[in-house]
């Protein structure tokens, strides 16, 4: 395999949302869907509750510096049984991302296309019992090799998503994501 077959296969994992399907970019992902709550689940969500909204304030704090490049900071919130509902770039729809190696190569491969790329929220993330969500705006340069780009590298970028996570025994365990990655396509003239 070429050095250059092997920039363009991580980086095809790249994510890529629903949204892009439309337009043909991608093939139609699975929509993953959750059975209703038991008794067991109401517990734990009520037990979440009432330990208050300061633990999964922190976790989504170390989520945030997670995708900011502090990938030290897995391991204490990402769960083994950790997995990804979304659509990726090469037509996945993420269920291959797994546990905390998964998600940090991920990110890491995320990252190698906008080495800079910074994470912000735009609103107070939303906490009820065990699902958290936050509304974020990503800001990077581009550093080349996304596939079917004209941009240039050096190109700066900003675009926005809102990460959906469920947690359990304090660590995430699933994560769904919304990403404006049209307004992405568009910056890097990839469309």
């Amino acid at each position: 395999m070429t050095a250059t077959h092997t920039t363009r296969r991580y980086r095809a994992r790249l994510l890529i949302p629903a949204a892009i399907a439309a337009l043909a970019l991608t093939s139609t992902s699975a929509v993953a869907h959750t059975s209703p709550a038991t008794a067991a689940d109401r517990t734990v969500a009520a037990q979440d509750h009432r330990e208050g909204a300061k633990k999964p304030k922190a976790m989504l704090d170390a989520w945030l510096d997670l995708w900011n490049g502090d990938s030290a900071r897995a391991p204490g919130i990402i769960s083994p049984d950790f997995r990804v509902h979304a659509a990726l770039l090469d037509g996945g729809d993420g269920s291959s991302i797994r546990g905390v190696d998964g998600l940090v190569a991920w990110i890491g491969q995320t990252r190698a296309a906008f080495p800079d790329l910074r994470f912000t929220l735009q609103v107070d993330p939303l906490v009820d019992g065990r699902y958290a969500s936050v509304r974020w705006t990503a800001t990077g340069t581009y550093a080349g090799g996304f596939p079917g780009a004209k941009a240039e590298p050096g190109t700066r970028v900003t675009f926005t998503g809102t990460d959906t996570l469920r947690m359990r025994d304090g660590k995430f365990v699933e994560y769904w994501l919304n990403s404006d990655t049209l307004q992405l396509l568009t910056q890097l003239q990839a469309l």
